[in-house]
């Protein structure tokens, strides 16, 4: 994965990272769809010991601060099995539901790669790596807004598939976040 233009983050670990659905198609829109994501963050969070900050999994994007250790995996290895494998299960549950207006854009997508049947998510994603806590506290603040901006509930903590439930409600149901990073 190219790194345009930038020199590659070695000693770093702790990241605020943003892939995004092709064509900003709302394929998380769903609840079924959102609980592959999380169970294949689940498996990997177990393969390679990440502990996870902050997230959202909007309609259209994924977005997340985690923290790595590079000696089982960086932040490029974790997203490319991520999304990877995740796309392998959506696209899978996608053609059994018959949706085939998703189904249809993710192979119209793909096509000109040889390697690619269906892109389900854009080639890059997005990462900053988090060098201070106000730096971390803002990224926090951003991703639990995420939803009350874009207009799907009021609280923060409403939306089912945010970190802001483990932080205000103390519920970790959905995904273990550690939220004690902040203190």
């Amino acid at each position: 994965m190219g790194l345009r233009g930038r020199r590659p983050l070695v000693d770093e670990t702790t990241y605020f990272v943003t892939t995004t659905v092709t064509a900003f198609a709302p394929a998380f829109k769903d609840d079924r769809y959102c609980d592959i994501l999380i169970s294949n963050i689940k498996h990997y969070q177990a393969r390679y010991a990440f502990r996870i900050f902050d997230y959202v999994i909007m309609p259209t994007h994924f977005r997340w601060i985690v923290e790595v250790k590079p000696e089982l995996g960086t932040v490029s290895d974790i997203i490319r099995d991520l999304k990877k494998y995740s796309a392998w299960d959506l696209m899978e549950v996608f053609e059994r539901n018959g949706s085939h207006k998703l189904c249809s854009l993710f192979s119209n997508a793909a096509a000109g790669f040889s390697d690619q049947k269906q892109k389900f998510q854009m080639k890059r994603f997005d990462d900053e790596y988090i060098n201070n806590i106000q730096m971390l506290r803002a990224k926090l603040e951003y991703i639990h807004n995420n939803p009350v901006k874009a207009g799907l509930v009021v609280n923060p903590e409403e939306y089912k598939y945010s970190s802001a439930r483990n932080y205000i409600m103390g519920d970790h149901s959905i995904l273990q976040v550690d939220t004690d990073c902040i203190e």
